[in-house]
């Protein structure tokens, strides 16, 4: 009897460790791959005496860095400061946080009126910042630095001091982690980012199409994004539809289409551009006083694209209507 009872143990004890194996794999494996992933991400790998970089902090960076440098022409942050925390708070774009909240940068409610996501952090259920797309967490990054009086000190540092910043950061408590700062400059160093410090941001807010020979080629998996008036946008790569672009950015399908004038289903042509957020009335003030000469091929909407104005503001500006065909030659009003 004895020697029926114990296997049948055995059994129901390893059914039971089988059962809480399997529990405590599915609660923590997603925890377990955001640790190995930053573990590989953060770290600059040597191989044959050459630096192996992780191919997707290298897309983010490709994404994100003229919001970056764009952010350090308005309020004095060093892109690479920017850049670097986007990469560690978020894991590339890759945490839960950043996933479902569009918060790259770990910015906790405080005072916060908007949308909110708990999760855990230093303690069990902290509120954490939630945003409609990745670029209001961007803007809200900055702001946020600006507006402490705790990282006040470090706008008194020279722009290039991405080291001075790091340490400031850590030091004003923008992390609980130890070795927060050593880490900030680590992705620094390992990928270069100081470059983006010394960029003139009129480069990249103020030119009338910024060159995108330099963007990243149709197999990486995320789209460049530009700055220019005042708005953010990407060249459309084959295969691209409202939708998918929809899901790449956490924007809504219809919003994006009506944000550009178009409905939701209308194809999407190689090279041409989609702006993120509503276009303004008018273009950059550098184009006051200098009409476009249309070209061959131009229509009224593919201008209104080119300045990032609103189709009906172009109509209304040169006294047109709606169903106005411009000819090529013509002087047309942007400003």
């Amino acid at each position: 009897m004895q020697q029926g009872v114990f296997p049948f143990i055995l059994v129901n004890i390893e059914m039971i460790c089988a059962k809480w194996h399997k529990m405590i794999v599915d609660k923590y494996m997603q925890k377990i791959k955001y640790i190995l992933l930053m573990v590989l991400l953060c770290t600059c790998i040597k191989i044959d005496a050459q630096l192996k970089r992780n191919e997707l902090f290298d897309a983010y960076i490709e994404q994100y860095k003229d919001i970056a440098i764009k952010e350090m022409a308005k309020y004095g942050i060093p892109a690479s400061i920017t850049l670097a925390q986007g990469l560690l708070e978020s894991g590339a774009g890759q945490s839960r946080l950043a996933v479902f909240a569009n918060n790259h940068f770990g910015i906790k409610c405080h005072d916060w009126q908007g949308a909110k996501m708990y999760k855990d952090d230093d303690e069990r259920n902290e509120c954490f910042r939630s945003y409609d797309n990745p670029l209001q967490s961007f803007e809200d990054h900055s702001s946020f630095l600006v507006n402490k009086v705790r990282y006040r000190s470090l706008f008194s540092l020279n722009i290039t001091d991405y080291k001075g910043w790091a340490y400031g950061l850590k030091g004003a408590g923008y992390a609980t982690n130890p070795n927060y700062a050593h880490r900030l400059i680590d992705i620094i160093e390992c990928y270069e980012l100081y470059r983006f410090d010394t960029i003139n941001a009129s480069s990249v807010s103020k030119n009338e199409i910024l060159n995108t020979q330099t963007a990243m080629s149709n197999n990486a998996s995320l789209h460049a994004i530009y700055m220019y008036n005042d708005n953010y946008y990407l060249n459309v790569r084959k295969g691209d539809t409202f939708k998918s672009l929809a899901k790449e950015l956490n924007i809504s399908a219809r919003k994006l289409a009506h944000n550009n004038e178009r409905s939701l289903n209308s194809p999407l042509e190689v090279g041409e551009i989609i702006y993120l957020k509503r276009k303004k009335h008018k273009a950059d003030k550098q184009f006051k006083g200098k009409p476009y000469v249309v070209k061959e091929g131009d229509s009224m909407y593919s201008i209104a694209q080119r300045y990032g104005i609103r189709l009906e503001s172009l109509y209304y500006m040169n006294g047109f209507m709606p169903d106005y065909v411009p000819t090529v030659g013509e002087k047309i009003r942007v400003y």
